[in-house]
């Protein structure tokens, strides 16, 4: 028989877990749909967060507030709706950041490395692109009225939020530098003077600030640093010639902290704020004088667009999830992670559920795994307590392959006397690479608010742009105008003109 205090203690965690059971039972027998025409949608997108980097950046997170971290409640996972996302490409069974954006914002499956576009384009052939452009929910919000915004920890040029507004037979077209010869001959243009010219976005936060400005421009925060200078062939100041464009409006650019912070959203028609030359750095490095969090970022953009009375549509990306991950530092993405959970909180702070979708997804996953029979509270970024057979410990989570490959002469490391929770940190990997890849299973989406039973099951990753502009009464399908309602009004006038005005919006 047990002693007396574990068996006391097992008694309280049966007691426990009958309650929660019971509580969250009838949590979700009290539930009623939502069938609300969205006013707003947020997408809150984790690049390369799979089902196991939520897992682990659940726990890290409640250990981050010590506690043993497996029973910790993250902000998204308290969504009531969830589904599955299949996420190939249709070329590649494992897809890259813009052929998954093309699906899941325009509805439409297309091939890696290809912004914006259906599969009739090819990869880095330009001619191929002409006629296949593929237009995306943020546009479509946009000419339903509604305001628009893209939030990132990225270059606002990078793949995810690309594709709200650029087609492009290749992603890495970030300026014209960045573009072959022929591919400006034949009449393509690079997706940083597109930011200005396809679509008009509201607010723009992120980083990028090298792809806006002339060859030799100095950056304002690094002026010495020669990577950090302007890079355009063309000798145009985009960012001049989107304060140019908004003449008549509050318009502001900013690029640091003390500038950001003087942004008054009451006041504020337009904001491109742009804090790196590339991307921003990892939230555990971020200077928090120069730069804020995304969930500060997050919460001045819904603040600014949350004016408009027909209501926003925004798009938060986690970007920099997916760059820890290739790195293999699997700290510096569950870092990420906790922080852009973060930002979901926020933004289900300051809006209304009963008039606001709110989703949680990523476009893809990582080689990454959570392995080795860890006890609980063990750190999620320790050592297993069981060794290989080669008598070495080895890391709860560690990658298939990437740069932390480190056997020699067939022999592991021994990392017995390693910090294997420091934030520098590159985990073991089974198969040498200089950049790890992504994975190819299956991602969650969790949802919140109108319409939101109908993110289900498993699905295509393109229903997602369809579901989405259903909810809104946005894009080709307004069949929701005429049954649902929006925060309580009628829509009326503005339904009729929508469907008078209604054109083909993403499908060739």
């Amino acid at each position: 028989s047990l002693p007396p205090l574990i068996s006391l203690s097992l008694s309280h965690t049966d007691t426990l877990s009958k309650a929660q059971g019971a509580k969250a039972l009838q949590a979700a027998l009290n539930r009623k749909l939502n069938t609300n025409v969205a006013k707003n949608i947020m997408l809150f997108l984790g690049d390369g967060m799979g089902i196991t980097t939520i897992t682990a950046a659940r726990i890290l997170k409640g250990q981050m507030h010590n506690q043993s971290g497996e029973e910790t409640v993250m902000t998204m996972d308290t969504f009531p709706h969830a589904g599955l996302l299949k996420t190939y490409s249709v070329d590649f069974q494992i897809p890259d950041s813009s052929s998954t954006a093309t699906a899941y914002l325009c509805g439409v499956k297309t091939n890696l490395n290809t912004v914006g576009v259906n599969a009739a384009a090819r990869n880095g052939i330009c001619k191929t692109q002409k006629g296949n452009e593929v237009t995306s929910i943020l546009k479509w919000a946009k000419d339903a009225g509604k305001s628009v915004g893209i939030v990132t920890t990225t270059r606002v040029q990078h793949a995810t939020p690309a594709t709200t507004y650029a087609h492009s037979a290749s992603r890495k077209w970030y300026s014209d530098a960045d573009m072959p010869v022929s591919a400006k001959k034949e009449g393509c243009t690079d997706i940083a003077s597109q930011l200005l010219k396809n679509t008009d976005i509201d607010v723009i936060i992120g980083g990028g600030r090298k792809y806006m400005t002339p060859k030799g421009t100095w950056d304002p925060e690094y002026p010495r640093d020669l990577a950090s200078s302007g890079k355009r062939q063309d000798g145009r100041h985009l960012i001049s010639d989107w304060q140019k464009m908004k003449v008549g409006k509050v318009a502001r650019y900013v690029w640091n902290r003390t500038d950001f912070d003087a942004v008054d959203p009451d006041t504020t028609d337009y904001l491109m704020a742009l804090f790196e030359p590339g991307d921003l750095r990892f939230d555990v490095e971020r200077d928090p004088t120069m730069d804020p969090s995304i969930a500060e970022t997050t919460e001045k953009a819904i603040r600014i667009l949350s004016k408009n009375p027909k209501g926003f549509f925004l798009l938060v990306e986690g970007g920099r999830i997916d760059q820890g991950h290739h790195a293999s530092r699997a700290s510096m993405a569950l870092h990420e992670t906790v922080a852009f959970d973060n930002a979901v909180a926020k933004g289900l702070e300051l809006t209304n559920e009963e008039e606001t979708l709110t989703l949680v997804t990523a476009d893809h996953s990582h080689a990454f795994t959570f392995n080795g029979y860890p006890f609980r509270g063990q750190s999620i970024l320790g050592k297993s307590p069981l060794y290989g057979k080669d008598m070495l410990p080895y890391t709860t989570l560690m990658y298939g392959n990437g740069p932390g490959y480190k056997v020699v002469d067939n022999k592991r490391p021994d990392i017995r006397k390693v910090d294997t929770q420091s934030k520098d940190y590159v985990q073991l990997s089974a198969v040498p690479l200089d950049t790890e890849t992504h994975g190819g299973e299956d991602v969650a989406v969790l949802a919140r608010g109108p319409m939101a039973h109908l993110f289900h099951g498993v699905q295509e990753q393109s229903y997602l742009a369809h579901a989405m502009a259903y909810a809104g009464c946005v894009g080709r399908d307004l069949r929701h105008c005429e049954s649902g309602e929006e925060g309580g009004t009628e829509r009326g006038p503005f339904v009729l003109l929508l469907l008078f005005n209604k054109k083909v919006l993403c499908a060739k």
